[in-house]
């Protein structure tokens, strides 16, 4: 395994990378810096940690609808599975899940 040092958001990391996947890794670590620098300049963030988390969640949820090619799939409803193996649904993360859904909006991103 060989080693890339990257720049992200201005910062300098030394990376692990497999052989021959530094194309892919390079253009992960592009992927990441946009999306950690986009939120950083709307100016509503400062907290380095909590750019990092918004933009992991933003890209993760992008990558359904990049493998695929298409909408991404509104988050499934969280259910529990009780004594009898039945699945039971909790309404209030139900809820949850649609309003997050809704104020995602169209394009899915968190800013």
């Amino acid at each position: 395994m060989k080693q890339l040092e990257v720049q992200i958001m201005g910062q300098s990391y030394l990376l692990g990378c497999p052989e021959n996947g530094d194309a892919r890794m390079l253009d992960a670590v592009n992927r990441v810096d946009m999306a950690m620098c986009r939120i950083r300049d709307a100016g509503k963030i400062k907290a380095r940690d909590r750019i990092a988390v918004l933009a992991a969640l933003n890209l993760a949820f992008e990558l359904p609808e990049r493998t695929a090619n298409a909408a991404p799939a509104p988050l499934a409803a969280p259910v529990e599975v009780d004594g009898s193996g039945a699945q039971k649904e909790h309404p209030q993360l139900t809820t949850l899940l649609q309003r997050l859904d809704t104020a995602l909006g169209i394009d899915g991103r968190l800013l």
